[in-house]
């Protein structure tokens, strides 16, 4: 069986870390990116593999709208699981985020964030 490929995008370098080690070890192999501009250029790529993207909502790039990186996975792929990684903005989600998306609100355990993948 073939591992799932989960683009992770967000700012805060240990957070990301932790993230990552998180779905890598949930099974999931993972590309990071600590910006929404890469992730996008990535996400709207031929090579591009993904099947999920979780990302942070507030991502400090001037490039890129905090919304736009699912905007653009969705895009790309109509079926693309996505969930936002939230400290304050998940109740924006319905104004500005995919529809069929998933918010979780930080703190929250790695646990939660391997299900909502899931």
């Amino acid at each position: 069986m073939q591992s799932i490929t989960i683009v992770l995008v967000g700012d805060e370098g240990l957070l990301l870390l932790e993230f990552e080690e998180a779905l890598t070890a949930g099974g999931f192999n993972v590309v990071c990116f600590s910006s929404g501009a890469k992730a996008i250029t990535y996400l709207a790529s031929k090579g591009c593999r993904a099947e999920g993207v979780v990302t942070d909502i507030r991502l400090s790039d001037p490039s890129t709208n905090d919304w736009a990186v699912a905007r653009i996975a969705r895009n790309t792929a109509t079926e693309m699981a996505v969930v936002y990684i939230s400290g304050d903005s998940a109740a924006e989600r319905a104004i500005n985020g995919v529809p069929n998306s998933i918010t979780l609100e930080k703190p929250f355990a790695m646990a939660e964030m391997i299900t909502a993948v899931d």
